[in-house]
């Protein structure tokens, strides 16, 4: 999710750089151009960085970053294990 501290049109600007670097990911791979690639995937970075996707978190609220955890290794376990229908044995 973005930041919702971003001015609108700000966001809007960002969202469309993410979108065009994502097109020259996808560009890059059909071409199977490695440096193109990597710019690409460094603009991806860049614009979800900026737009607050990405880095440091931009809530205050004190709730911990859970990000990049599996939910069994989270407050969420409890949950996710009653999801049920394999998801969970999936997961890992």
């Amino acid at each position: 999710m973005a930041d919702p501290a971003l001015p609108m049109e700000r966001r809007a600007e960002l969202t469309r750089e993410l979108m065009a670097a994502r097109r020259a990911v996808a560009a890059a791979n059909r071409a199977g151009d490695a440096a193109a690639l990597r710019d690409a995937r460094a603009a991806v970075d860049a614009a979800k960085r900026t737009l607050g996707e990405r880095g440091p978190v931009w809530w205050t609220d004190g709730a911990p970053d859970l990000n990049r955890r599996l939910a069994r290794n989270t407050p969420y376990a409890e949950w996710y294990a009653g999801l049920g229908g394999g998801v969970a044995a999936a997961a890992g």
